[in-house]
């Protein structure tokens, strides 16, 4: 069993900066991949950033060259550092782990 903790959500206005953090729990942290997902109000949820345990890393194209994941094996950490936020990137923020586990959600709000 894996349990994920998100943080670092919260209110930035547009063109701002965010980092966002998931603390898992477990064992064999490494062999997992690993993604961040968000839902925003009355939609689906969908992948914002996935990154295997081999290092490919794949995003959704409305994210491309503004967010970037990144994983740190040693801690069992996953980031997702979000630059130039829009007000369509305002969601609640999830985290997964081997395509199984979900964290409890972080809200990211883009608003001036």
């Amino acid at each position: 069993q894996v349990q994920l903790v998100e943080s670092g959500g919260g209110l930035v206005q547009p063109g701002g900066s965010l980092r966002l953090s998931c603390a898992a729990s477990g064992d064999y942290f490494s062999i997992y991949s690993v993604g961040w997902y968000r839902r925003a109000p009355g939609e689906r949820r969908d992948l914002v950033a996935r990154i295997s345990s081999t290092g490919d890393i794949n995003y959704a194209d409305s994210v491309k060259g503004r967010f970037t994941i990144s994983r740190d094996n040693a801690k069992n950490l996953v980031y997702l550092q979000m630059n130039g936020l829009k007000p369509e990137d305002t969601a609640v923020y999830y985290c997964n782990v081997a395509d199984t586990y979900w964290g409890q959600g972080t809200q990211v709000t883009v608003s001036a």
